[in-house]
């Protein structure tokens, strides 16, 4: 059961620049997968379900991304003041996704995110196609399924 499920109309993504774990610029409306998938996953260190979330999704990312092509961005909305404890988080868990830094939260708020975790799913030419927020455990199966869909209509 995921809470607060939402169809978007096709919104494109907005443009922001965020950093990398490593220092890069990263803009948002440029992110892409060679005409795949993409699930963006809004999360903070402090945040118990993010990380159960995002632990789910790592124990069958390989998987993932070997049947669909599916690419996850993890984005931190964690503030300045703790930044520095994503890093050491990311390691920790081991989680082989790419990790984008929002700590001024200008992603956050340009899509409307109130509540973490939030999942959106970006198909192949940058519409989001579907959002969702919270978690409870088993979610990640309604994700891969969404993604599934996605790559079937095409």
């Amino acid at each position: 059961m995921l809470l607060g499920c939402v169809y978007a109309a096709s919104a494109q993504l907005p443009s922001v620049t965020l950093k990398s774990l490593s220092g890069k610029t990263v803009r948002t409306d440029t992110l892409y997968n060679n005409g795949r998938p993409i699930i963006i996953d809004f999360f903070a260190t402090w945040c118990k379900p993010c990380n159960r979330e995002l632990n789910a999704i790592h124990e069958v990312y390989n998987e993932w991304q070997k049947e669909t092509g599916v690419k996850l961005i993890a984005v931190s909305i964690d503030q300045a003041q703790n930044i520095d404890k994503v890093k050491p988080l990311v390691d920790a868990q081991g989680w082989e996704f790419e990790v984008l830094l929002d700590p001024n939260g200008e992603f956050k708020r340009a899509l409307g995110v109130q509540m973490i975790p939030y999942t959106l799913i970006v198909d192949g030419k940058g519409k989001i196609v579907y959002k969702h927020n919270g978690y409870t455990d088993g979610a990640e199966e309604e994700l891969i399924e969404k993604v599934r869909e996605l790559i079937a209509d095409k």
